[in-house]
């Protein structure tokens, strides 16, 4: 079964906060959230998030 997880396709979203997060391919994306332009195995996933997500801090309080 654990194979399975780590096979599994995943999406890379974005929230308005610029906070990323991966989802399930064959779920809905939550409303608040949208597809950051990235598909793939949970690695490659990861890979995308840790290379675009440099600051973690939300951006309403960047701006602020």
């Amino acid at each position: 079964m654990e194979n399975q997880v780590s096979e599994a396709s995943y999406q890379v979203v974005v929230n308005n906060e610029e906070q990323y997060a991966l989802w399930p391919q064959h779920l809905t994306i939550p409303a608040g959230w949208r597809n950051a332009g990235k598909n793939g195995s949970k690695d490659e996933c990861l890979a995308f998030v840790k290379e675009v997500w440099s600051d973690l801090t939300p951006l309403s309080l960047r701006q602020g």
